[in-house]
């Protein structure tokens, strides 16, 4: 097992909390090496280790309190000692290198920018998700952290897509798309408007244009950036559209011998194809511009989309999100007082 610091795993987030999150850990500790701590309760936390027979491989931190999947914003007010709050503590204090949860997104993120803080310059944080289109997955950001945005936020997250992009997938000069409602710059609100212009004269941004709700997952670029709102929405629209697309798949392949007999034949690829659209393949969401490695895993995860996280959550820890994004934006910076 790696000696590097441990990922903190809010235990007690998710749907599913505490069993299915302990058993991901588990995973995350046999399979694929990783330090973990479990965060939460720990005469809850110790009984569901038992049952692996995991109790001496993973270490408990006590946390008082958890946060419910329906709390919001102010229940990082509310509960100080809640099990994502002590997560962010650690991670703070260097006991960890990087926090995942599958808890509440509103008090993750409220929570994370009250513990943890913005990055230096960087206005609002942005969750980003990695859409499955081929070869690369493409970002999408925001996804829900900040509702109302200003164009100088959207202009900030491309630079967080970027730094994003060229480390988690090796992209050298991520193609940023902004997401509206036609090609043609004059086409949105003013909102993207005054966007499109700051991101054509922003360097360190290649900005190739707008793009529509069509082409997310074409591949056209490599980031699309939104506010909070609109790329929520985005999100779980076609995030129903697989699961939709899916079950009638399924429903076709059972009306006829012919077409099981064909889905026989074509066994490997159809579950290639499920596993590229399953969005807990991807580890779950990014929280950037903290400073802190943050990844909010779906409520509805299971033992191997949060073992997925873990692992998300420690590449990237490892290969310097944190710093990448810290240098990018006081560059940014400087070229703006040149400017």
């Amino acid at each position: 097992m790696s000696s590097s610091r441990p990922i903190a795993l809010d235990a007690m987030g998710g749907d599913h909390a505490p069993h299915e999150i302990v058993a991901g850990a588990v995973h995350a500790v046999r399979e694929r090496g990783l330090p973990i701590v479990l965060v939460g309760s720990p005469r809850v936390l110790y009984e569901a280790l038992a049952d692996h027979d995991a109790t001496k491989e993973i270490p408990i931190v006590r946390a008082e309190e958890a946060l419910s999947m329906d709390e919001g914003a102010l229940a990082s007010l509310r509960r100080p000692r809640s099990s994502i709050a002590v997560a962010c503590h650690l991670v703070r204090r260097g006991d960890a290198s990087a926090i995942v949860s599958a808890g509440s997104t509103a008090g993750i993120v409220a929570t994370g920018r009250l513990r943890l803080k913005a990055q230096q310059g960087v206005l609002r944080p942005a969750i980003a998700v990695a859409l499955p289109t081929q070869p690369k997955p493409t970002l999408l950001l925001d996804a829900g952290a900040n509702a109302d945005a200003k164009p100088e936020m959207l202009v900030q997250f491309a630079h967080l897509g970027t730094a994003y992009a060229q480390q988690a997938y090796d992209v050298a000069d991520p193609r940023v798309g902004l997401l509206t409602i036609g090609s043609e710059a004059e086409k949105g609100n003013k909102l993207v408007k005054r966007a499109y212009e700051l991101l054509q004269g922003s360097p360190g941004i290649q900005f190739t244009g707008n793009v529509e709700g069509h082409d997310l997952l074409t591949g056209k670029v490599d980031v699309i950036v939104t506010d909070g709102f609109t790329g929520n929405v985005a999100l779980k629209t076609m995030e129903g559209t697989v699961r939709y697309a899916l079950a009638e798949l399924r429903r076709t392949i059972d009306d006829s011998r012919m077409a099981r007999l064909g889905a026989v034949l074509q066994r490997s690829r159809i579950r290639e194809l499920r596993r590229r659209l399953d969005a807990e393949a991807y580890g779950g969401a990014v929280l950037l511009g903290l400073n802190g490695t943050v990844v909010i895993a779906h409520g509805a995860s299971r033992a191997p989309a949060i073992s997925a996280a873990c692992k998300l959550a420690a590449d990237l820890s490892a290969g310097g999100i944190v710093s990448g994004i810290g240098d990018r934006m006081a560059a940014t910076q400087r070229s703006h007082r040149l400017w």
